[in-house]
């Protein structure tokens, strides 16, 4: 008998510049995230035009993303503690699935047939759901499944976990831990802007529960360290014209600084690793457009990464799940109100099975 799987989904990033290219143009051919004319053209025609200046972007970080080294660090320590708070599923092997670089949802799921896996669960790595990103790695993983020949194992989801109290705690350190280099008398004033990857309003009209799950964990996170400290929710990564989620991080960080506000705390609210939205977006962009506008006390929250705090919580995320031999949370099954992709409802008729 196999090893207990805990398959960690995410998107992943290039690992270095010569894969820019093919990871903008397989997220651009996911029509479970959008749905273009002639896609198959214009997903070659978007990564074609964007590949130099990401590329310039993913050098000014060291020529490529961190996402996976990260990752197999978490899942490395996760399965370490997994063996000794759940002995009776152990041993326990995790296994990466990325969504547009490998290793693919076909590569984790061939190493999985390989050990003989037979339990399985998927643990996404984005803490609130979105249907652009574990709707898109669950639905590109019941596909794999089908290819890979593997519908008889025993599949399970752990699709969101905004507020479970391990990852609340493991935030609010790094919060804290960074409150702390500001002198004390300006601490309790400096204002803490959650950022998350924003959202296209049309995707949020459509009824996507992203922006409430990141709402909870802010409002948890606050709770949780008790401070008086202001703060703000804020959204970054806005991509082309159509009208997205706001308001903008930089547009926060320009408002307030014209207010006359000095210090800025940054906090990386719906990512568990340092990747370009943290070490280029948030630490080089804004940072500059910071200094621009005259915010002298501008910081950023460590990412999770490896912290112990959040490799405990991963651990107890997966064993939870296990004891409570639920297949899938109540509240994956409902799909959004608007919902016009026919590949929701095949994955959801699946995983019911």
């Amino acid at each position: 008998m196999g090893p207990t799987a805990v398959l960690l989904t995410n998107m992943g990033g290039p690992k270095t510049l010569d894969d820019v290219h093919d990871f903008l143009h397989n997220l651009f051919s996911d029509r479970d995230i959008m749905k273009l004319p002639l896609q198959k053209y214009m997903a070659q025609y978007i990564a074609k035009t964007r590949t130099p200046s990401i590329q310039e972007q993913y050098a000014e970080i060291g020529g490529g993303s961190p996402i996976l080294e990260w990752t197999q660090k978490q899942g490395e320590a996760m399965e370490k503690l997994l063996d000794k708070i759940s002995p009776e599923t152990a041993p326990h092997k995790h296994y990466i699935a990325f969504r547009y670089v490998q290793p693919s949802t076909d590569v984790a799921l061939e190493q999985m047939k390989a050990d003989k896996v037979e339990r399985a669960v998927v643990f996404t790595q984005y803490p609130q759901y979105s249907c652009s990103t574990t709707g898109s790695s669950l639905n590109e993983l019941q596909r794999g499944i089908k290819r890979a020949g593997l519908e008889n194992l025993s599949w399970s989801i752990i699709d969101r976990w905004s507020g479970h109290p391990g990852f609340i705690d493991a935030v609010a350190g790094r919060i804290e831990a960074k409150l702390k280099e500001y002198p004390e008398a300006e601490r309790d004033q400096a204002i803490i802007l959650f950022s998350a990857h924003s959202l296209p309003m049309s995707v949020v009209n459509r009824g996507d529960p992203y922006p409430g799950e990141v709402a909870n964990t802010v409002h948890r996170v606050m709770e949780r360290l008790n401070i008086k400290n202001p703060f703000r929710l804020v959204w970054q990564s806005q991509v082309g014209p159509q009208p997205w989620l706001g308001p903008q991080t930089s547009d926060a960080i320009k408002g307030y600084g014209k207010a006359g506000k000095k210090n800025l705390l940054l906090v990386p609210i719906a990512f568990t690793t340092d990747h370009i939205e943290t070490l280029y977006e948030l630490d080089l962009e804004y940072g500059k457009e910071a200094e621009e506008c005259g915010v002298t006390g501008f910081k950023r929250a460590e990412s999770l990464n490896d912290d112990p705090t959040f490799v405990r919580a991963m651990a107890d995320i997966v064993k939870e799940h296990l004891d409570s031999n639920e297949k899938v949370s109540s509240l994956w099954y409902l799909r959004c109100p608007s919902c016009s992709f026919d590949s929701c409802g095949t994955t959801r008729d699946f995983f019911k099975q």
